[in-house]
Parts: C-alpha cells; structure tokens; sequence
C-alpha cells in the first residue's frame, strides 16, 4: 500500500512536471492557425513583405534559443521548481501579451510597425519559457524519481509536447470551425493564443504545491 502511494505520489508530481512540456508543443504549434489572420492584420496592411512574415511566425524560437541557454544558470541558481514557475509565467504572459498585443500602448485595429514589434516581443517570452521548459521538465522529473522508472517518467515529458501540439490543432480548429473568415482575422486568433493562458495557469498554480525535491534516489 505505502508503494502504491509512492507511485500515484511520483506520477503525480510527473504530470505537473511534463504540463511544461504540453506548453512547450502548444506554444510552438498555435501560431499555424493564427498565422493567416497575423499575415492580413500585421503584415499585409503595413505592405510588409514575406521576409518580415516569416520572422514574426518563427520569433519564438529566439526565445527558444534564449531559453535553452540560460536554463541550466536558472536550475543551478534557483533551483529546478523555481525555474518551471518562471517559465509558466512566461507562458502565461505571452499568451495574453499575444492574444492582446494593443494593451495600454496601442490602439485595437490600427497596426503599426511598434505594435508588430510588440507582438514579436511577447511571442519571443513564450520562447524562453518553451527553452525553460525543455531541459528543467526532464531534469526535474529525472532528479525526483527512482532509476526503476526514471525512464519511463521523463519519456512521458516527450509524450506531452507532442500532445500540446495536438491540442493546439485541435483547439485551434474549435475556435475558427462555422466562423467566417473574417472574424478569425479580427478575433478569432486572438482566441487562440489566449487559449494556451489556461495550462499556463494551472501549470504555475500546480507547482506551486509540489516539492522541490521530493526524496532523494539512486
């Protein structure tokens, strides 16, 4: 009985660990069913061309980049849970900061060269937490569970990020699915960055209650 609870206890702290990696695949993969309505929206009405087109779809993996660098300074220094509730907040604010890309600064339907600018910003912070993401979710759920299952455990962190993908399709496809063409451009995509905010929170609020190092193993 006191294994069987070790177990749940350990998968527990496993599927709060690998949500990372589901935001890692949803952050990567929601931009395709925006990408249209970013092209019409920041792009086409600024009479920019496909160069400037496929820096803003791809920015995030300067973040990315960012992220993977300096993942291994902010697990050594802050400690490997510290590390993933820094990267859910990253999540949570590039979902918002892209879904809403005009807040305080910028007037809703008047793109300009600083609001495309902005958006690249947020989308380049989901970046670095997708970086985060990808080397702390494996080390942590590594350094927390015994070497009988290690393996399997952190396989389940590259089951996630393909899953996250999934979702995003899936949701992605919610959202814009009976809708016109031009409310996806005006809202629709909004509704898709968004969309990710929600793990992104209950990854940060779920972290919060695990330990940072639940027992020590071989």
């Amino acid at each position: 009985m006191e294994q069987k609870r070790n177990s749940l206890f350990l998968f527990g702290i496993t599927l709060v660990a690998t949500i990372g990696g589901l935001l890692f695949g949803y952050d990567t993969a929601v931009i395709s069913g925006a990408e249209e309505s970013l092209k019409v929206y920041l792009i086409d009405s600024l009479h920019l061309g496909a160069f400037i087109h496929g820096a803003t779809i791809s920015s995030a993996l300067i973040g990315c980049i960012i992220g993977g660098c300096i993942s291994g300074l902010f697990a050594s220094k802050l400690g490997r849970k510290n590390s993933l509730i820094i990267a859910a907040i990253l999540f949570l604010i590039s979902s918002l900061g892209a879904a809403y890309p005009e807040f305080i600064f910028f007037k809703k339907g008047e793109p300009t060269i600083g609001l495309l600018i902005v958006f690249n910003i947020y989308r380049i912070v989901g970046g670095i937490g997708v970086g985060l993401a990808s080397a702390v979710c494996p080390m942590y759920i590594g350094e927390v569970t015994p070497a009988n299952i290690r393996g399997r455990l952190v396989s389940f962190n590259q089951f996630m990020i393909i899953l996250g993908m999934l979702v995003a399709y899936f949701v992605n496809f919610s959202i814009s699915y009976g809708e016109n063409q031009e409310w996806v451009n005006d809202i629709g995509w909004r509704y898709m960055f968004a969309s990710y905010g929600v793990p992104a929170l209950l990854f940060g609020i779920l972290l919060i209650i695990v330990p940072e190092h639940p027992g020590t193993y071989p």
